[in-house]
């Protein structure tokens, strides 16, 4: 190799940084910059915040009832939506679907704890149920305008 071809290879060199440069150091300034902001939390999944906190099967009507309770999130007061399971077991029978019911817990405050009861299926005698939260839903009221 002469020194001519080294000469070309250095240029080539120099004009592969210099572009690197140019494409990378922008997204790097930007990814800098960028980091120092405060990140928020992704929002809490409503089903946090809800439980069952009692199962029972109600003597008149042989249906199951549960006991359901909402705490408060920080963002406001809300309502919950929350959709209750009802089955002979805590497992899950990939084959078979468990009976729902849906209840609504409207007017949780931050900070405070809100109760419902969803009523299910009329159950079986002799048959111990099972009640638990199969998902949630929460919102905030949205203002009318030219309402306080």
């Amino acid at each position: 190799m002469g020194v001519s071809a080294l000469k070309w290879q250095g240029w080539l060199v120099g004009l592969v940084t210099v572009a690197g440069l140019l494409v990378f150091a922008p997204l790097g300034l930007y990814v800098w910059a960028s980091g120092g902001e405060p990140q928020q939390a992704p929002p809490r999944a409503a089903a946090e915040d809800v439980r069952v906190t009692g199962c029972r099967v109600d003597p008149a009507s042989r249906r199951v009832v549960a006991a359901v309770e909402a705490a408060g999130r920080a963002e406001g007061v809300g309502a919950y939506v929350v959709t209750v399971e009802f089955r002979d077991r805590a497992e899950a029978d990939p084959g078979r679907r468990a009976a729902q019911a849906l209840v609504r817990i409207p007017g949780v405050a931050p900070g405070a704890t809100e109760y419902g009861e969803a009523v299910g299926p009329v159950w079986p005698v002799a048959t111990v149920p099972w009640c638990g939260v199969a998902g949630a839903e929460f919102a905030q009221p949205t203002p009318t305008p030219g309402l306080p």
